[in-house]
């Protein structure tokens, strides 16, 4: 294990959210939130501190570290940002406990979206801000952790075909620091985008911007109680199925937009996805009123964002929670199987029944019709992170049982927090005070959160390095 070399990139982690605290220093100071200043000073203190301390230690380590690293790293980051960001909820005037703010914190982090206060109404503006931010920043830690994941040369389901799209894929280091900047670009910018569309079409400056943070990273968290305060008119429902539909493609799309040859060629998988879409929604409002409302839920469900327009729960809410395993495109901030592996799984055993039935058959094993084939590897992770979705859904609806929580609320419940997805009315699930669980319920929500964007698969990779040999 290169322990210097992990603790060099986490330090690295840590300096954003000085970054976000001082932010919110100004913030506090412009708009005379005194009471607040003292949180983020601390935090920004704390932020810095300890990533310098990690940078120096680590700084003359090698920095190519192996794959098993990288997954230690990610949780490391998750747990020790998430750490740091607890800092102003503690501090806060709320009396939040440790834990608590630990649990909001993470769940701002992985961008599922689950709040320990129950009326934003009267929540400190800086606070909400904050918890924007957190989700905003998440959700682009996701996405370089993506990057990290598949360009690793022994991670045999990297598929750079299909995630990447672009012609040279990754070469080497230099090439994957091009492509962090690029998604850091981009996603500032589509998030600035964002923020001056719904400016434009009305929407209060700052609800936009807290909207727009937690749009462009499948995120649940909102500066008012329901989304329905923020969203009224035809034109912001439009934009906010814009904005859902920017989580669920490969985030790649957006470099080769303008690019004819690389986006027929290259996207066959986000071609897939549009077309599931669009027959998925016109299936649902054949038989459905609300137009807008049914496709912002559908593709807040497939997003794993969970914001949704829908007041009450209704004939879908199965259908959508069951949405939100499928999630998205590889390369997007969408968590749960993703759209690829149940492509995979789907195909693989229709072939196999092809060949029972016919074995001399000419069979196609093409990718999405592209030159990429389906092996026996490909087939065998999908089938694992299938498997180990499934074993987290019931090891955690055990848990909560336990608390009291009925049988289909724990299920439900269950299911969000692995595909890290905000509870919802469209969901059918009952309001639940995430402030009152007890301590056991809080720590298994916020572990599995973890492995709802890390995947159970990754956690059983590093157990074999470290307790077996290979």
């Amino acid at each position: 294990m290169n322990l210097k070399g992990i603790s060099y990139y986490l330090g690295l982690f840590c300096f954003p959210v000085s970054i976000l605290s001082f932010i919110n220093i100004l913030y506090s100071s412009y708009f005379d939130y005194f009471l607040s200043v003292n949180s983020y000073i601390t935090t920004l203190l704390a932020s810095l501190i300890i990533g310098i301390i990690l940078f120096y230690y680590g700084k003359n380590a090698k920095r190519q570290i192996a794959f098993i690293d990288q997954l230690l790293l990610i949780i490391f980051v998750y747990i020790l940002v998430s750490i740091l960001i607890a800092l102003p909820f503690y501090f806060s005037n709320y009396q939040v406990t440790f834990l608590n703010s630990l649990f909001e914190a993470i769940s701002g982090l992985t961008s599922t979206g689950f709040s320990i206060f129950k009326n934003i109404k009267y929540l400190d503006p800086t606070l909400i801000l904050w918890r924007s931010s957190s989700q905003w920043l998440g959700g682009l830690y996701f996405l370089f952790f993506l990057i990290v994941i598949f360009s690793n040369k022994k991670f045999n389901y990297k598929m750079n075909d299909l995630t990447f799209n672009q012609d040279g894929g990754v070469k080497s280091i230099t090439n994957i620091k091009e492509l962090l900047l690029k998604i850091f670009f981009f996603y500032s910018l589509l998030s600035v985008l964002i923020f001056l569309l719904f400016n434009l079409l009305e929407v209060r400056m700052f609800n936009s911007l807290n909207l727009s943070m937690s749009l462009i990273s499948s995120g649940g968290f909102l500066p008012t109680n329901t989304l329905n305060n923020i969203i009224q008119t035809n034109g912001q429902k439009l934009l906010l199925i814009f904005s859902l539909c920017i989580s669920i493609f490969n985030f790649f799309l957006i470099f080769n937009l303008f690019d004819q040859k690389v986006i027929v060629h290259k996207h066959k998988e986000d071609l897939y996805i549009f077309i599931f879409l669009i027959i998925l929604i016109f299936l649902v409002l054949i038989n459905n009123k609300d137009n807008l409302d049914n496709i912002i839920g559908i593709l807040s469900s497939i997003s794993n964002s969970g914001l949704s327009l829908i007041k009450n729960d209704n004939n879908l809410s199965l259908f959508l929670i069951l949405l939100t395993i499928l999630g998205g495109s590889l390369i997007s901030n969408t968590s749960g199987i993703k759209f690829t592996r149940v492509y995979i799984l789907l195909k693989s055993t229709s072939l196999e029944i092809i060949k029972l039935i016919s074995p001399n058959s000419i069979i196609n094993k093409n990718i999405f019709n592209s030159e990429l084939k389906i092996t026996d590897e490909y087939v065998k992770i999908s089938f694992l992170i299938f498997v180990s979705f499934f074993l987290s859904l019931f090891i955690l609806s055990g848990v909560l049982i336990i608390d009291n929580i009925d049988f289909e609320n724990s299920f439900k419940l269950s299911i969000l927090t692995i595909t890290n997805t905000t509870t919802s009315p469209m969901f059918g699930i009952k309001e639940i005070n995430f402030a009152n669980l007890l301590t056991t319920s809080k720590l298994s929500l916020i572990i599995f959160m973890i492995i709802g964007k890390i995947e159970l698969i990754s956690v059983f990779l590093i157990i074999k390095k470290i307790f077996f040999k290979d």
